[in-house]
């Protein structure tokens, strides 16, 4: 092992809702794209959807959620960002259509933080932010073993 780790490719996403317009999304990218950067991801592809709501499955619509998973498939991408925090379902969804692995914006701030915690009480309480983060994403993760 030389210790260089390997870049994470990207494709970061954003929506714009009815309330949001897409200039307002293009500089909410713009600062999405550092944080990945400094996250040690390498963005690849920015994308934004324009939807009147989010989709309560995929949050971008379902024909979105294909391509995107068409594109980072052509693109060798290994994480796909979203700009908006995003439902345990939504990320679920998302990553079986993809196959790639789905960050929302706070999981990504999440790590960084945690790459960056030095003392040990920084590193406890970044822990337990990534665990209250996480809780919703495991409830009923193993549902299918209950009778």
């Amino acid at each position: 092992m030389t210790g260089i780790e390997k870049v994470e490719r990207a494709i970061i996403v954003g929506v714009a809702l009815l309330h949001r317009d897409r200039r307002e999304v293009e500089r909410s990218l713009d600062e999405l794209a550092l944080l990945a950067e400094t996250a040690g991801a390498q963005v690849v592809r920015r994308i934004v959807q324009e939807r009147g709501r989010p989709d309560p499955a995929f949050y971008i619509g379902r024909g979105k959620a294909h391509s995107l998973a068409s594109d980072s498939g052509s693109l060798g991408v290994d994480l796909i960002i979203f700009d908006e925090d995003l439902s345990p379902a939504q990320i679920k969804n998302l990553e079986r259509v993809t196959k790639v692995k789905i960050v929302d914006r706070s999981g990504l701030i999440l790590d960084i933080f945690a790459r960056r915690a030095r003392s040990r009480e920084a590193k406890i309480q970044v822990e337990l932010a990534q665990l209250q983060h996480l809780l919703p994403r495991l409830t009923r993760q193993w549902s299918h073993l209950s009778r």
